[in-house]
């Protein structure tokens, strides 16, 4: 079985966001683990152990899932909604980092569930505190359901 440790899943499809996401976190130490995927159906498969990621361990989600809406293949806003009616993934936090400010866009995310919306400022500097914010918030700051997201606090009690 693949065991790979991921903190964050980042699912972008623009190198340069990959590439600022990915260096404003390693600069802040607030991720050793950041896998990207750059298509909504890649991070099906990852997340669902599907796909070329069938041998990864379902076990091993990530502590934070930061998805772009406009992806190819399947768009953000269904890798949302697959995510949160599926009970394994359902309670996994998703933050929807995005270009659009369209109010149809964010009243459908969070409709569907999503924990946080934010619009990617086009700032470089302020590109890169919204991601050191996002990345203290939910990597240090919030207090994770750890191994059984999804579990109800009655099969979390069973031996």
């Amino acid at each position: 079985m693949n065991d790979i440790e991921v903190d964050i899943l980042l699912v972008e499809d623009s190198q340069n966001d990959i590439d600022l996401t990915l260096h404003t976190l390693r600069q802040e130490k607030l991720a050793n683990h950041i896998f990207v995927v750059r298509d909504g159906e890649e991070a099906l498969d990852f997340l669902f152990c599907s796909g070329r990621y069938a041998d990864r361990n379902s076990e091993r989600m990530p502590r934070l899932v930061l998805l772009d809406l406009k992806l190819p293949k399947v768009d953000g806003m269904e890798v949302l909604r697959q995510l949160r009616a599926n009970p394994h993934t359902n309670l996994l936090p998703v933050v929807i980092m995005t270009s659009s400010k369209e109010e149809r866009d964010v009243a459908n995310s969070y409709h569907l569930g999503v924990n946080s919306y934010i619009q990617k400022p086009m700032d470089f500097e302020q590109f890169r505190q919204t991601v050191k914010t996002i990345g203290m918030y939910w990597l240090l700051i919030n207090q994770p359901a750890l191994n059984g997201v999804t579990k109800k606090p009655a099969e979390q009690a069973k031996p």
